[in-house]
């Protein structure tokens, strides 16, 4: 089956899936099964074994996976088998925290470039980095070859900055500002909202 015929719901589901595999690694274990993994991620063994068979055959039955193996699976699948670098656009409270996180390394990303457009923010240091100007943006990320950003700056600016991203040659943008943007076909945006998933909840209280 050709990537674009996998629904995108199989494609979010494999992170999941990979994460819990890490972490059983993590407690040791070598061998798992379709049904202790939907245990873990909260999804149905059948439906486990439906999105991996997508893929290929990765499991024996009567045995299961190899933990290790679908893990190498997964991250070729995933294209996380090498190290994307990042360049996060916008330095307040989230960019901060963003450039600050550990927890990207071993999950094939790295931050390489931060940027803002606050003349207070640009060329202070954030760790072992040190704050762009956002005018250098273009040039500097097409230089780097980076193709994924991660937008951070205000809804009212969101649009124009992805515009400058997409002409920099980004491919994907996770944005965190409340807004929809505007993307040419090619390029992927995937948005987080914490006040979305908080309003999702809410409604069960």
């Amino acid at each position: 089956m050709v990537q674009s015929e996998i629904p995108n719901i199989i494609i979010s589901r494999l992170p999941v899936y990979l994460r819990a595999l890490r972490h059983m690694q993590g407690q040791g274990k070598q061998t798992t099964n379709s049904q202790e993994l939907g245990e873990q991620v909260g999804v149905s063994a059948a439906q486990i074994r439906k999105d991996v068979s997508q893929f290929g055959e990765f499991g024996k039955q009567g045995t299961g996976y190899d933990i290790a193996f679908l893990v190498k699976k997964l991250s070729e699948i995933l294209h996380i088998d090498r190290v994307w670098d990042l360049a996060v656009i916008g330095m307040g409270d989230m960019g901060h925290a963003i450039a600050r996180y550990q927890g990207f390394a071993d999950r094939g990303f790295r931050v390489a470039m931060l940027f803002d457009a606050d003349p207070a923010k640009i060329g202070t240091r954030l760790g072992s980095f040190v704050i762009r100007d956002a005018a250098e943006m273009i040039p500097a990320i097409k230089q780097a070859g980076i193709q994924i950003a991660m937008l951070c700056v205000p809804a009212s600016t969101a649009q124009a900055v992805t515009n400058q991203l997409v002409q920099a040659g980004v491919k994907a943008i996770l944005n965190y500002s409340p807004i929809n943007l505007s993307v040419p076909d090619g390029v992927r945006v995937q948005y987080l909202d914490p006040s979305v998933g908080l309003q999702r909840m809410t409604y069960y209280l």
